[in-house]
């Protein structure tokens, strides 16, 4: 009966790209990979089934080069274009190679093909259980048996992925599995991911001839020197197979990014680790699609609160896509950034001037640089959190603790230059007194401060601090990175009736574009002029774009008002829902940005379980919810529906005294800039 092997490679791996053609001196794994097969005496004719995308014309070109045919099809149907690589060869049988395997052992392909033959099966291998090390997998099965799951996979799109997931799960399928004289599945022999590239490297360092060693060889190298297999080792076998999409790529992220992620809020790990989506392919009102497809309603968020008129809202995709196609940079001044200018002094008529840039982190330097050059005097005082630039992580040289107050638990100031020490310092918000002591000790030039986050002001707080810095000639800089076009239309100082001298504003001005003010008196702003402050991309002119349509339509459908009664309606339930169940939690936050944490030495794992329950029906949830526009009703009450029911076995968990390892199907998620010790 004809029998052909057929190696499954492209380039384009989630995991490692380009794996198949990385070199062992001068010669690529999938040469590597030919060259072992062809001790087989049972193959007789090798193709290559790789894809159409234009990274996998060098696979093509290598097989041309070793005289293999190769048979490119469809790069994410991956059954489809193996299922017509064997039809164009009208095999009858089909020994399954895949080419992460460059060390596969030809006299284990033979024993898992005579094996199938003898046996009269539809289907055989060696990893049913597996007892090989992973990376010496091989597969025997008939054509018919490709056929059906090829037929399957056209309806359930699961299946396209993989070649042999139905041929595996068929139970009406004669199977049978080669089993090695002991278990060494958990040693990993893959080319997978670039730890595993160090290992194969080590292997064939070991080996005077790279093609004739086989399975029981490299087992006495791995009783003699065991630590040459070490690089990989926590990495699980068939990581991959079972991993989503997104997790391929955050494992990768954090081999080639520092922190995986450019804002650590967005780290996965804080959610859900090993199961959090990661990324995204596209997004509208409150869903999200990652790179699966899949689709979840984003009931956390909100792109780190950006987006309270949902993601993509049509009017401002609209305005932004007509900027991007007449152009978004030149060398010429954009006119929007005058007329955002004028809206945002509109708004709030204590003020005079703007400046405008892309990021909180920069407004806040920004902002402080000014501020200083006003009062003439360097220290600043501080209460909440202002971003990752070196003047306010400088509070926490002497003492990792200071910014414990303010979202920042313990935060790493490593680079941060020890001169700065003692010029910026940290006061509790709604403590008076303690700010007041800073002004009379330290010659405080500077008051920052968030409006609002956790608590309301008390004992007319805001007020007394205006009242001080007029006093004493100091600059008062409210940042409404957060809370600025949320619970009010502009910022949450016009609600209070206190106005700074300088007011900051981001995240939701531009509904997801990067666009940042500094908005200010005159004769604080002026003093722009006094020092040098300026960058290429705060001239581009898609964040005003954005901004100017994001503040139309607020004040067309008073958003801030709606995301309030929403945000009120959430905190209400949850304490209602805690309540009933007998769950201690504590609510916090602006209405618009309500959050809890669990009043446990649990909280983080109870945090976690909530994610996970959440995630599987597709919720991305976790213990804050940026309120959008579009959380309506229903959903609403769906999610309540199911928190009720997370909130019920929580407090068994809590009165039994339950591990929290069984309740988890993961990691504990990472403690996030808000946590706080209980």
């Amino acid at each position: 009966m004809k029998l052909i092997t057929i190696i499954q490679a492209r380039q384009n791996s989630k995991r490692f790209p380009g794996k198949v053609l990385k070199k062992y001196k001068n010669i690529t794994f999938l040469e590597l990979l030919i060259e072992r097969l062809k001790r087989s005496k049972s193959i007789k004719k090798i193709i290559v089934a790789t894809s159409k995308n234009i990274l996998d014309q060098e696979i093509k070109k290598t097989c041309k080069k070793l005289g293999i045919f190769c048979f490119q099809g469809s790069e994410q149907d991956v059954i489809d274009r193996y299922y017509k690589a064997a039809k164009l060869f009208k095999a009858q049988n089909i020994i399954r190679i895949t080419a992460d395997c460059p060390i596969i052992d030809p006299k284990v392909v033979d024993q898992v093909v005579d094996l199938f033959f003898n046996k009269k099966v539809d289907y055989a291998t060696n990893t049913m259980p597996a007892t090989y090390p992973d990376g010496l997998d091989v597969e025997v099965f008939n054509f018919e048996s490709l056929n059906k799951a090829w037929k399957i996979s056209r309806k359930i799109k699961k299946f396209r992925e993989h070649v042999t997931t139905h041929i595996r799960l068929n139970k009406k399928l004669k199977k049978i599995n080669l089993k090695y004289k002991k278990d060494y599945s958990s040693l990993r022999l893959t080319l997978d991911e670039p730890l595993d590239l160090e290992v194969i490297c080590n292997i064939l360092n070991s080996f005077s001839n790279i093609y004739n060693f086989g399975i029981d060889k490299i087992i006495q190298l791995y009783i003699k020197n065991k630590s040459i297999f070490i690089p990989n080792i926590q990495t699980k076998r068939n990581e991959g197979q079972n991993m989503i999409t997104g997790q391929k790529y955050w494992k990768r992220a954090k081999q080639i990014i520092p922190g995986g992620t450019m804002l650590f809020s967005k780290n996965p790990d804080l959610f859900l680790p090993d199961r959090w989506p990661a990324y995204f392919s596209k997004s509208k009102r409150c869903k999200i699609w990652d790179l699966d497809g899949d689709c979840y309603t984003d009931l956390s968020y909100m792109g780190v609160g950006t987006n309270v008129l949902g993601y993509s809202h049509p009017y401002i995709e609209k305005k932004v896509i007509k900027t991007i196609k007449s152009g978004s940079m030149t060398t010429l001044n954009s006119v929007e950034e005058i007329r955002l200018a004028e809206k945002l002094v509109e708004l709030h008529p204590w003020s005079e001037m703007v400046r405008f840039t892309r990021s909180g982190g920069e407004a806040n330097s920004v902002a402080i640089r000014i501020a200083r050059a006003a009062s003439g005097r360097d220290n600043v005082a501080i209460c909440g959190y202002h971003g990752w630039h070196d003047w306010y992580l400088s509070c926490n040289i002497g003492n990792k603790n200071n910014l414990n107050q303010h979202l920042m638990n313990e935060a790493p100031i490593q680079g941060v230059p020890t001169s700065l020490k003692n010029t910026v310092f940290q006061f509790e918000y709604n403590n008076f007194l303690q700010l007041k002591k800073l002004v009379e000790n330290y010659n405080i030039g500077v008051i920052k401060m968030e409006v609002q986050r956790n608590v309301e002001p008390k004992n007319n707080f805001l007020g007394k601090v205006r009242k001080l810095a007029s006093d004493r000639g100091i600059v008062l800089i409210f940042d409404e990175c957060t809370s600025g076009f949320r619970q009010t239309f502009g910022g949450l100082h016009r609600y209070h009736k206190v106005n700074p001298d300088i007011a900051i504003f981001g995240k939701a001005l531009g509904n997801g574009h990067a666009i940042n003010a500094i908005i200010g008196r005159k004769d604080v702003m002026e003093f722009c002029n006094s020092t040098f402050i300026s960058s290429t991309f705060w001239t581009e002119r898609i964040g005003p774009t954005a901004a100017l349509a994001t503040i139309e339509v607020m004040e067309k459908i008073k958003s801030w008002k709606i995301i309030v009664k929403k945000g009120e309606l959430i905190k209400k339930k949850w304490k209602k829902i805690s309540k009933s169940n007998g769950v201690d939690i504590d609510i916090k936050g602006l209405s618009s940005i309500p959050n809890f944490i669990f009043k446990y030495k649990n909280n983080l794992a109870y945090k976690t379980f909530i994610t996970q329950e959440m995630l599987k029906k597709k919720i991305l949830a976790s213990n804050a919810i940026y309120c959008s526009i579009y959380h309506d009703k229903n959903l609403l009450e769906k999610y309540f529906d199911i928190l009720n029911e997370l909130f019920f076995k929580i407090s068994k968990f809590e009165k039994n005294n339950i591990d929290t390892n069984k309740i988890l199907e993961t990691n504990i998620c990472l403690s996030g800039l808000r946590e706080k010790k209980i």
